[in-house]
């Protein structure tokens, strides 16, 4: 039996990801924008470990670099750390109930702005503007519905697939 997902809603739902990088908002909440790309690996990090592992990440994180128009590297230094947590803690995670795996998430994306202010400050940026910190909110906020989107798709696709 074919567990893992079809390739169509692994590599399609991460290019949808690059291009809601891109979808223009309006000037405050652009900033909060949701790291939908992390989200996105987080789940199939936890799903999937043998089809997406850092160097998804890694290239994942180039892409939105060139995407977003930030420094080459800076996502992509984000996505692998943030996957090196995923996978380190992955045996915990996937076994938490819904709730504690969106908090998980949130810490993750809690995380993931500290190493964004750090690069940022190393690169002599400055402070992140703080509606930027409400990105982790909205993404704790959407973590159970994403989830449960791709999820649902998965499971259909591989009881397609059999």
């Amino acid at each position: 039996m074919n567990r893992g997902p079809s390739g169509w809603l692994l590599y399609g739902g991460l290019f949808l990801a690059l291009l809601l990088m891109v979808v223009p908002l309006p000037q405050g909440m652009d900033l909060a924008r949701p790291y939908v790309l992390a989200m996105l690996l987080c789940y199939w990090l936890l799903e999937t470990p043998d089809r997406v592992g850092l160097g998804t990440a890694f290239l994942a994180g180039l892409a939105a670099d060139l995407v977003a128009g930030t420094l080459l590297g800076e996502q992509a230094l984000r996505l692998v750390v943030m996957a090196f947590l995923v996978q380190r803690f992955r045996a915990r995670l996937r076994f938490f109930p819904l709730w504690q795996q969106a908090l998980a998430v949130f810490a993750l994306l809690v995380n993931d702005r500290l190493v964004d202010q750090a690069i940022h400050a190393i690169a002599g940026d400055g402070l992140l503007p703080w509606a930027s910190w409400l990105s982790p909110v909205l993404g704790f906020a959407l973590w159970p519905w994403l989830f449960l989107l791709l999820d649902g798709l998965r499971l259909r696709t591989r009881d397609r697939a059999s």
